[in-house]
């Protein structure tokens, strides 16, 4: 190993400290145990219509047969909550709409894949003769598993990446790369103990165990994931939770030393930390698209969108402006909204 090699993760990590990175980690691209795990997973059929998640052959468990050559990855950490933050207080007011936090901002995508773009650049331009490939969320990556082995934190009970340093408020990125970088220790300590905080608060109990979540069960996967319509017996469960869900992050100890954001495209926009349901649901398609442009909301469509929320006005107070939103969509010419307005309007009409 060269010199140059020997001493440059420590560059690494002031390079991308610079760019808004919280944490950089180093590993072979090796996912271990972790992927029998998704194996089994998937033939369990909890990731339901994820279908995706068993594609692209081997390339998900095996970095190397999704970028050939590649000897190192770069794991980074970048903090995504935002202070002062109300969350608990938006749960409890059954008429305000719950959006999971990580999605009231700019689509983290774009930001991040920018940031490892420049990050990558920046790197070559010092440690020249090498290859660079950045991905964050964006192919058949095993982020959680590579930050783990690159000692960024331990997979908690609640399936998310967990660190003393900074909870789970965070996002993660990777570059896979040729060049022969030093190592850093894997994460190997669990410290989620004995604690089941996370199992326990799941609304709609979608954890079969810990460690082990069914995707089919989970808000997230119910409100941005799940295309057709959701599951009559879990409506009632979800609350007013209409994009995604961070009830196990909330109730997770670890994040009391979460980091605030010091991104400003990470702050809330167009007030979706505070709306109420009704508001929302009386958006237009227009609306809608220019009020979500730029943010991860869109991947559930303005049809999504409508549905999720009828759900949340069906579980909120019989109150004339819920009613009354609801009464305004009972001829949308989407079955899909249709049907969940109609269930929604029957329990606050009958009770049911």
């Amino acid at each position: 190993m060269t010199p140059a090699l020997k001493d440059f993760p420590s560059r690494i990590r002031q390079l991308a400290q610079d760019l808004g990175f919280s944490d950089v980690g180093i590993t072979r691209p090796d996912t271990g145990v972790h992927a029998e795990r998704l194996q089994q997973w998937l033939d369990n059929g909890m990731h339901g219509e994820m279908a995706w998640m068993g594609d692209h052959g081997d390339k998900r468990y095996t970095p190397t047969s999704l970028v050939p050559g590649t000897e190192r990855i770069i794991s980074v950490r970048m903090d995504y909550r935002w202070s002062p933050d109300n969350p608990q207080g938006v749960l409890q007011d059954r008429e305000k709409a719950y959006v999971t936090r990580y999605a009231l901002g700019r689509d983290y995508h774009k930001l991040i894949r920018k940031r490892l773009a420049k990050l990558a650049k920046a790197i070559d331009q010092e440690l020249e003769g090498y290859d660079y490939r950045a991905f964050t969320d964006s192919a058949p990556v095993m982020e959680k598993a590579l930050a783990q082995r690159a000692g960024l934190g331990w997979i908690g009970k609640n399936t998310l990446l967990l660190t003393p340093k900074a909870g789970s408020w965070f996002f993660l990125g990777e570059i896979f790369t040729n060049a022969p970088l030093p190592l850093t220790e894997p994460f190997e300590k669990d410290h989620c103990g004995t604690c089941s905080a996370c199992l326990d608060t799941c609304p709609t109990n979608a954890f079969a165990g810990p460690y082990v979540l069914d995707a089919r069960r989970c808000i997230s996967y119910l409100t941005i994931e799940l295309k057709g319509s959701i599951p009559e017996e879990l409506r009632p469960l979800m609350g007013n939770r209409v994009f995604g869900c961070d009830d196990c992050q909330l109730a997770c100890p670890w994040n009391r030393f979460s980091k605030p954001t010091q991104e400003d495209d990470f702050q809330p926009r167009n007030d979706l930390d505070n709306s109420t349901l009704a508001e929302l649901f009386m958006w237009t398609e227009e609306e809608f698209l220019k009020r979500t442009e730029g943010s991860a909301i869109r991947r559930t469509g303005y049809e999504g969108w409508l549905r999720n929320i009828a759900v949340g006005l069906g579980n909120a107070p019989s109150t004339i402006p819920v009613i009354e939103a609801l009464k305004a969509r009972s001829n949308h010419p989407s079955e899909l909204v249709r049907e969940h307005v109609q269930w929604a309007l029957k329990r606050h009409l009958t009770g049911a």
